[in-house]
């Protein structure tokens, strides 16, 4: 299934999958979302689920599309224990820092027990006296001012 051209990028390794013109090992595809191996898997079935629109993070992913986006995302962690053999999956995207590819995609990774993948994780840190409360009050201050329609319907997403 095809986008329109025009939402894709020719310097976009992603994009240029999507459009047949560079191989890629393509493990699912529809109008809204493509499903390829990681070439550079943390493990064999590691999947890259990305939206066929170009956009380059999460929040440029159009509000309507977020829903069916992830229900391709949902799917993908269902089906690769089965699939694979593995016992569950890591799902993590990256927007910006990290980011190696400017195309939104979303990592599905399968996992076992004892599979080593403790590193792969970030430094942790703490907060101090009171800087909780006012990290939370600042968030709690942008959320807000996010739009209904940019969340959407709890019943139809």
């Amino acid at each position: 299934m095809t986008t329109d051209r025009a939402e894709r990028s020719t310097a976009c390794v992603f994009c240029r999958i999507i459009a047949g013109s560079e191989p890629g090992e393509v493990v699912w595809d529809d109008d809204v979302a493509v499903g390829i191996l990681d070439r550079r898997p943390l493990f064999h079935g590691h999947v890259l689920v990305v939206p066929r629109r170009h956009v380059v993070t999460l929040a440029d992913l159009d509000p309507s599309q977020v829903g069916p986006f992830f229900r391709r995302v949902r799917a993908m962690a269902a089906e690769l224990p089965e699939a694979i053999g593995c016992e569950g999956s890591f799902v993590a995207n990256n927007n910006i820092v990290s980011q190696s590819v400017a195309h939104l995609h979303v990592h599905v990774v399968p996992r076992v027990k004892g599979d080593g993948l403790r590193g792969f994780f970030w430094p942790r840190t703490t907060y101090a006296d009171g800087e909780i409360e006012v990290v939370g009050a600042r968030l709690r201050e942008a959320f807000g001012r996010v739009p209904p329609s940019d969340i959407g319907s709890t019943e139809t997403d």
